[in-house]
């Protein structure tokens, strides 16, 4: 069992080796530099390395709450996560959490090839991806079959930002921070207009995505891609990418500009920019929106509940998290319902702010 920051080279490497070892596809999420980097700012970050024969056999990254209640490494941020196994490893499950004095182990956006956790699910869920193993033309040839009215519109809205308000320019990797900061900026008031908690108020978060910010390596880049208008950014996004995955996490826009679609146009050009570079798709995370729906290519699995064992630890973690789960999954399943929990959402938000 070892602290973030106590994985040596050699613990990395391995790590790596066994990510390059699994069918999944290669997301950032999953990488030894996303693990650590939650370690700064969660001190109750750890890893269990699992040991065969002498030789390390895989890593489960997690964090240890009260009572032994355990998460999944940076869950409620986290798009991807699980175990990082030799190919064929199935370890027990009850015997793993017991060795890492864990009652529970939670997941929201477990990664499809996690035979450990999986049979412990309580729901799927999709993640949007989008497929650029062909690169981009080919990509835009879909969308023109898939939704014509779409990209014809983002298109014609993104020549009419040029004309209107000025020169438009891309950056796919900006290394600008105070771009960073106008992202944040932009997204906190997001969260806020739609009533929802504003992730970056919580500062953990905030510190946790200035690190990844300057993180460079080969299978885990945090990357700041951002959108200008006569040299004024209309809109970014900062997400992480592997050599062939760009895991998309945080976009946001100027509402400003929003008669412009600023969003929907700095996607296309991102997917442009990631099949340049190699990256044979974007993985747009789960929960529904319409701008996925226009986006996608395709769907992939990931999976949400706990792994548990017998104990006062496991019957806590259920108390305090089953009944909310079960709420919003009935809420979720029922579109009328779900449009008024968030025209309600919305409605509290303009009162706090008035």
């Amino acid at each position: 069992m070892l602290r973030t920051g106590e994985l040596g080279e050699g613990d990395r490497e391995r790590w790596r080796e066994l990510r390059a070892l699994s069918e999944a596809p290669r997301n950032p999420f999953m990488e030894p530099e996303f693990t650590e980097a939650v370690g700064h700012v969660r001190p109750q970050a750890r890893v269990a390395v699992l040991r065969e024969g002498g030789e390390t056999a895989g890593f489960l990254p997690f964090e240890r709450g009260p009572l032994g209640q355990g998460r999944a490494i940076g869950l409620g941020v986290s798009d991807c996560h699980g175990a990082v196994l030799r190919p064929g490893l199935v370890p027990d499950t009850g015997r793993l959490l017991r060795a890492c004095s864990l009652s529970s182990f939670a997941f929201d956006n477990l990664e499809a090839e996690q035979r450990l956790f999986v049979p412990y699910a309580a729901e799927e869920h999709a993640t949007f991806v989008i497929d650029m193993e062909k690169g981009y033309e080919t990509y835009e040839s879909v969308l023109r079959v898939q939704s014509p009215k779409f990209l014809k519109t983002t298109l014609a809205k993104e020549r009419r930002l040029g004309r209107q308000a000025g020169e438009v320019r891309f950056v796919f990797d900006e290394r600008d921070p105070a771009a960073l900061r106008t992202l944040m900026g932009w997204k906190s008031a997001q969260y806020r207009r739609t009533g929802r908690r504003d992730r970056f108020a919580q500062d953990w978060i905030s510190q946790l995505v200035g690190r990844l910010a300057e993180t460079r390596a080969q299978q885990c880049t945090g990357t700041l891609s951002v959108l200008y208008a006569a040299g004024r950014p209309v809109a970014a996004h900062f997400g992480l990418r592997s050599a062939s995955v760009l895991a998309c996490w945080f976009p946001a826009y100027d509402p400003e500009f929003a008669k412009y679609s600023p969003g929907l146009v700095l996607h296309l050009r991102m997917a442009e920019a990631a099949a340049a570079e190699g990256i044979g798709m974007l993985d747009m995370g789960r929960g529904a929106a319409e701008y996925k729906d226009s986006l996608k290519t395709g769907e992939l699995p990931v999976y949400e509940g706990a792994a548990t064992r017998v104990g006062v630890g496991a019957a806590l973690y259920w108390l305090s998290r089953e009944p909310a789960r079960r709420a919003h999954s009935f809420v979720r399943g029922r579109p009328r319902l779900a449009s008024l929990a968030s025209r309600t959402l919305k409605g509290a938000a303009r009162l706090r702010r008035a």
